[in-house]
């Protein structure tokens, strides 16, 4: 091409990106778009949060060949032309369009979590060598326990979420997790700690800074639910966290099966969801836990407790096994708000 007739494309005008951002529909999309350079990276990181809101939460559909899942797009209601591929193991977490597994090491006898974003291991194509990144082992005080116990690798970690997409965004890419019996958290920094940091769950620490069910990552904080509904935040700044507040104290317990998640309604505001679930015998001798029903509450900083609400307004809320994400139906098809949709494996 004549250099005279060359397109400076490092130096488009913002809006410009900006509407080409606006026709990118999965999350993967906004890496390539992002590694052109500079000036387009700031733009899809300014403008990744917006697509996470608007976008609904695509489901794994397994294809019945080993490893082998089809995409469900529940905007659309369809299930895209093609596969991917990931491991059958652990699944503890979703978030940012990666997926987070907890792998057994027989040969070194431990843990570690595994992220995997699936639109990088598509079928039929090469798949990047990113697509898999392999953290360091996960073995807080008591681990070695479980190399040799009955106990299942869904009790060794139970949720697992990021911060950021470990591509586009890695200087600020967190991974964090609840694990082991009284369900206390461990993080690590990707690209700048070899070793998980523990936090103490101690009852003289923090009362309810254990049986912690749920984490998210809102502007630099962390916050999360626990067993008796209270509410935590912290920061992260370095291989170590700041002092935790209590935001929301602990309550009284709830009697029965009941799961929490949190998550950022319109206008920054803090939700949680309580899924309460019972075992029912679908066949002679044969039980299967089943959703009852949900309660929502808003949190009311000001008071520093939960407000139970009817409705959850104009948006619509995806829980699960990964991670808890409100979406705008208005700005979907496929979607209805005020409504709570709940899978066991989604892709966030």
């Amino acid at each position: 091409m004549d250099q005279g007739m060359s397109s400076d494309w490092a130096n488009l005008p913002k809006h410009l990106l900006d509407s080409v951002v606006e026709t990118l529909v999965l999350p993967s999309h906004y890496v390539p778009f992002s590694l052109v350079c500079k000036s387009w990276y700031s733009v899809a990181k300014d403008n990744i949060r917006k697509h996470e809101r608007i976008t609904a939460p695509m489901l794994l559909i397994y294809s019945g060949k080993k490893d082998y899942w089809n995409v469900f797009n529940k905007a659309t209601n369809k299930i895209l032309d093609f596969q991917v591929r990931v491991p059958n193991k652990r699944l503890c977490g979703s978030s940012k369009g990666w997926l987070l597994y907890l792998d057994r090491n027989d040969v070194d006898k431990n843990f570690g979590i595994t992220l995997v974003n699936p639109f990088f291991r598509v079928k039929g194509r090469r798949e990047r060598s990113n697509s898999l990144i392999r953290l360091p082992p996960l073995m807080p005080p008591g681990w070695e326990n479980w190399l040799t116990s009955s106990y299942t690798l869904e009790n060794y970690v139970f949720k697992a979420t990021i911060s950021a997409d470990p591509i586009s965004n890695p200087e600020d890419c967190i991974v964090m997790v609840t694990h082991m019996d009284r369900l206390e958290l461990a993080f690590i920094r990707l690209g700048k700690d070899t070793t998980w940091t523990y936090m103490d769950g101690s009852d003289n620490i923090v009362p309810g800074c254990r049986m912690i069910q749920e984490v998210i990552y809102i502007e630099q904080t962390f916050y999360a639910v626990g067993y008796f509904n209270e509410l935590l935040s912290f920061d992260v700044t370095s291989q170590s966290y700041s002092e935790i507040d209590v935001i929301v104290p602990e309550d009284k317990p709830i009697i029965g099966q009941v799961k929490r998640y949190i998550f950022e309604g319109e206008g920054k505001k803090l939700f949680m969801v309580q899924r309460y679930t019972d075992y029912v015998e679908v066949e002679e001798g044969f039980h299967n836990r089943m959703t009852k029903k949900f309660r929502v509450f808003e949190l009311n900083s000001a008071k520093g407790e939960w407000v139970e609400k009817n409705s959850l307004g104009d948006i619509a809320v995806f829980v699960g096994d990964s991670s808890s994400i409100s979406v705008l139906p208005s700005n979907l098809s496929g979607c209805q708000s005020d409504c709570i949709y709940f899978n066991m494996i989604v892709i966030m």
